[in-house]
């Protein structure tokens, strides 16, 4: 399965925790741009829909799309968009959509009006960075309708309890990541440890898919360069493996 990214808008307002040291803020700022102004693409908001010179379409059929991952795909200055997005998101009925929100209360409102019990192409994760937001969007996510549901603890800022929210049976998958770059908060691999067992214990899939920059196991802090974030993850997927941890 090939992994990609579809950005149909770009710039957010930080509207928690997690948001302090923002990857896009961060990027964004590099090229001397403001990440708070959210603007539609102008050359990639059909993107899913676009073919190569032979007439195929150059998002292959089983691929999977990470989308608006520089923005929110609910923030409300995409309301005028989101329909046209939908319908393409409908129309690439043979490509996964992976849509991430820290907006979940504004879901219902956003969602097309054949949207029944979820389009079977959308996976949608709600990310809780703290037990303050665990607590706050994880029973409007259990409650709302979408065919499979992730939880992204990401950027992992405190030890969280996900005990409640995974024994509902509702969970599909969770997903645990640090934050990266300059002033990145540490992700200590207890935390890690802790949702992993739980994950376990409801029998629900469990990933780290980053350990962020400032990483912490057994006391020890470690720097680690971004490009070798997602590496050093795996290795710990494979300790907690091996340590039936």
């Amino acid at each position: 399965m090939r992994h990609l990214q579809w950005n149909p808008w770009h710039g957010c307002h930080k509207c928690s925790p997690g948001c302090l040291n923002c990857y896009v803020y961060f990027l964004d700022q590099l090229r001397n741009k403001d990440s708070n102004i959210v603007t539609r693409s102008k050359t990639n908001f059909n993107l899913p829909l676009k073919k190569d010179r032979n007439g195929n379409f150059k998002i292959v059929s089983g691929s999977e799309v990470a989308t608006c991952f520089t923005s929110d795909f609910f923030i409300q200055e995409a309301d005028e968009w989101r329909d046209e997005a939908w319908q393409i998101i409908k129309q690439r009925k043979d490509v996964n959509f992976l849509i991430c929100t820290k907006r979940i209360e504004r879901f219902n409102s956003c969602i097309p009006s054949d949207w029944g019990d979820g389009y079977d192409n959308v996976i949608l994760a709600v990310t809780c960075e703290n037990q303050e937001k665990t607590e706050e969007r994880l029973p409007i996510f259990l409650e709302i309708k979408v065919k499979r549901k992730y939880i992204f603890v990401s950027p992992i800022l405190e030890e969280i309890d996900l005990s409640h929210f995974l024994e509902s049976g509702k969970i599909d998958l969770v997903s645990v990541g640090g934050e990266s770059y300059e002033n990145a908060r540490v992700c200590d691999f207890s935390w890690v440890e802790k949702i992993k067992k739980t994950c376990d214990k409801y029998k629900v899939p469990f990933d780290f898919h980053q350990t962020g920059s400032n990483f912490m196991m057994n006391g020890k802090k470690y720097k680690i360069n971004h490009f070798k974030e997602y590496s050093q993850a795996k290795k710990g997927m494979e300790y907690l493996k091996k340590n039936n941890r």
